[in-house]
């Protein structure tokens, strides 16, 4: 790289770090220096701008760490071509990010759009691709900008759909797995969009805002305005933050029998790539036989997303029942063979 260049790129990091003299941004970033859990200095890394101002917050501190640690960061932005003006916006969110010596990478979801289930449908592909990019890359991992607001409303939403315990906490978590070549990291999920919103402005001074975020046509919109609604009217969100942690120290407590359960009740053969269970791996508590199931079905079918509860539950039944010795699931096959089960990938 030609001196000047140089020169130029450090005066951008300069004036990036001078940032973090105020006390707000300060703050925030002495506890989004906790990724050092993640050694990182051994790992590559990966960051989703959406170009709002909870994910431009997450580039710029993940860009000083990154500095600061000499890392090399990915930054990539999923442009979904739902709307008329995307192309353009990400063309922008490119341009703008560079003067930030930010390179941000445009990954386009081409084909044919969805008429109907249109956010999640997006999600699914959004994480699709950018896994792709990240195993490309060789990045080990993700850092999505999910932030306490992103909690409650999922918290929310989970609750009316009937979740189960795993299911109202697991968005609560600092760290998610998919698979054992890539991680999903949510570090801003303990600070409020407001506060990633001063940072935005104050760094970068532009954002991009989807329209959708404001459509009531969508469950999580009117979620969001439901959370709203209930702060006005009195609702402490300090104390559902202490719910939500009280509940994920239960969780914690089940899946370390879930992973007990797996040690003593299963065995995985890796030439013919499938477990065996036996007749004890499903006298264990309902959850957890439940959660075992899935985990394992996870391992074996290698999906981005667990099979849908009712599906588990259902699946359970039947054995049970002995209505059926065997069922495909989740690109797995479930099969009872006298008092032992196999699951293996469906062909």
């Amino acid at each position: 790289m030609k001196k000047k260049s140089l020169s130029a790129k450090k005066k951008i990091h300069n004036k990036l770090l001078t940032h973090l003299k105020h006390p707000i941004i300060s703050r925030i970033y002495k506890e989004f220096q906790n990724i050092n859990k993640l050694n990182l200095n051994k790992f590559n890394f990966s960051v989703a701008v959406s170009g709002g101002s909870d994910s431009l917050a997450l580039a710029y501190l993940s860009k000083c760490y990154s500095i600061s640690n000499n890392v090399k960061v990915k930054y990539y932005h999923v442009n979904h071509k739902l709307r008329k003006e995307s192309s353009l916006e990400a063309k922008k969110l490119k341009i703008l990010l560079k003067k930030f010596d930010i390179n941000c990478k445009i990954l386009n979801w081409n084909g044919k759009k969805p008429k109907s289930n249109i956010q999640s449908i997006a999600r699914s592909k959004r994480y699709e691709l950018i896994r792709k990019e990240c195993l490309k890359d060789r990045n080990n991992f993700i850092f999505i900008a999910h932030h306490l607001d992103d909690l409650y409303e999922n918290f929310v939403i989970r609750l009316l759909r009937g979740s189960g315990l795993k299911g109202l906490v697991s968005f609560n978590q600092f760290k998610t797995s998919h698979d054992n070549n890539l991680k999903i990291v949510r570090p801003l999920i303990s600070f409020m969009k407001n506060d990633l919103n001063f940072i935005s402005t104050k760094v970068f001074k532009f954002k991009f805002e989807d329209p959708s975020n404001k459509n009531t046509d969508f469950k999580r919109i009117r979620i969001r305005n439901l959370i709203n609604n209930l702060k006005l009217e009195g609702m402490n969100l300090e104390k559902l933050r202490l719910t939500i942690n009280n509940l994920s120290d239960s969780n914690l407590t089940i899946s370390y029998y879930v992973e007990e359960n797996i040690k003593s009740n299963s065995e995985y053969f890796s030439e013919k790539k499938h477990y065996i269970l036996n007749s004890s791996f499903f006298k264990q508590p309902n959850e957890i036989v439940f959660r075992s199931l899935i985990n394992l079905i996870g391992k074996i079918g290698n999906k981005y997303y667990p099979p849908r509860g009712k599906s588990i539950s259902q699946l359970l039944l039947k054995f049970k029942s002995g209505e059926i010795k065997k069922i495909n699931i989740s690109g797995c096959i479930l099969e009872k063979i006298n008092n032992s089960f196999i699951i293996y990938k469906e062909k």
